[in-house]
């Protein structure tokens, strides 16, 4: 097998990640790229025996504390939001962000954590600790879920709630989903893709962004469908079936960097 074919499975959940990471589509990718030209140019980076995907996370990381690549991605003078996401980064020490994205939402055990950080065991423990206290903190808001799932509806109510955040309505079709932000604009969407009557949850979605700019986290249970390397994409994504800790990671992420989605088109996807 050659090293291309070797990393092809995980270029799409390193893209989530470093989406995730970066708190954008154009930044996590670009993160992504010169993980790869990184690759590229010291094959020796890929040390030998090791896990192909906890690589390609560690040398992710390697890059993403490059000052000179951060400086890149995001050139031009900060938006509101980013200027908000700064601030919320100096209150939210990177480690212990990172620690919890790679168990909660990528699903490395302890072992593979300390590996990608370069550290031990009980280090990374630490830092899952203090996270989880970090994410506990984050402001809370208004959500509104397109679900047409009742016991996942109900899942991800609990779990919002549990959160210090309100759930405003639960909708099950496009109609709804419209209708519901009519009467209570939401801080934050939970969307999965098809809906009961066959309607599209990315069609409602779409038409909820041309009103308002919201964060939106949707939810497939096909994520290669919309992790493909093509705009548009979503920057914040849970696939299903979804863990409970990785929701709570993503929405966290979300309202952490204030990344308001715009309206894209349509995606061919089913979840």
């Amino acid at each position: 097998m050659s090293l291309s074919q070797a990393i092809a499975p995980h270029l799409p959940y390193l893209r989530r990640f470093a989406r995730a990471l970066s708190g954008t589509q154009s930044g996590g990718d670009a993160y992504a790229v010169a993980t790869l030209e990184a690759i590229m140019a010291d094959p020796a980076e890929l040390q030998p025996g090791e896990d192909m995907r906890v690589a390609l996370y560690r040398i992710l990381l390697k890059v993403w504390k490059s000052v000179p690549l951060n400086e890149a991605v995001e050139p031009q003078e900060p938006s509101s939001a980013e200027a908000n996401a700064q601030r919320r980064l100096e209150a939210l020490p990177p480690e212990p962000r990172v620690a919890f994205l790679l168990q909660a939402v990528e699903g490395f055990d302890v072992n593979q954590i300390a590996t990608t950080l370069g550290t031990n065991r009980d280090r990374v423990l630490e830092l899952l600790t203090e996270a989880s206290a970090d994410i506990s903190q984050q402001l809370a808001t208004d959500i509104l879920i397109i679900e047409d799932e009742p016991i996942i509806a109900m899942d991800l109510e609990a779990l919002v709630e549990s959160l210090g955040h309100r759930v405003t309505n639960i909708a099950r079709t496009h109609r709804e989903a419209l209708a519901a932000v009519e009467t209570q604009k939401p801080g934050l969407v939970l969307a999965d893709i098809q809906l009961a009557d066959g309607s599209s949850g990315l069609d409602a979605v779409n038409d909820i962004l041309a009103g308002i700019e919201v964060p939106v986290i949707f939810i497939t249970a096909y994520p290669e469908r919309l992790l493909t390397g093509l705009r548009p994409e979503p920057t914040f994504l849970v696939t299903k079936p979804f863990n409970a800790d990785a929701v709570k990671a993503i929405i966290s992420q979300a309202l952490f960097f204030d990344r308001r989605s715009h309206r894209a088109d349509k995606v061919a996807a089913t979840g």
